[in-house]
């Protein structure tokens, strides 16, 4: 089969190794971003919000300072902590999955 320009045998099976190892890997990274609680605050810190590494809401915390404020600053509050919250995220993940594939550019959807 080599004279078909395929590789030997050796090469294949360590390349098998080498995507399960990669899949085994993945699947703990997605297990440790699930668990991970990610915070992000407004400007003036008086909202934060709490994200999982995957993106999932954990909890919001909104300060009694803020709600007197009114709602139009409490929405902004909130946008501002979500925002810094995804950011975080978003960022580990990012960060993470270059750890697991040794910076390799895999142009995975989403991460790009």
């Amino acid at each position: 089969m080599a004279g078909f320009g395929l590789p030997n045998f050796g090469q294949l099976t360590e390349a098998f190794k080498k995507a399960q190892q990669i899949q085994q890997d993945a699947q703990k990274l997605q297990e440790e971003l699930d668990a991970m609680e990610l915070e992000g605050s407004s400007d003036n810190g008086l909202a934060s919000v709490w994200l999982t590494g995957n993106q999932q809401p954990l909890r919001v915390r909104l300060s009694p300072e803020l709600l007197v404020q009114g709602s139009e600053a409490a929405e902004a509050a909130v946008l501002e902590a979500l925002r810094a919250a995804y950011e975080r995220s978003t960022g580990t993940m990012k960060e993470r999955m270059e750890e697991l594939t040794g910076g390799l550019n895999l142009n995975l959807p989403g991460l790009g």
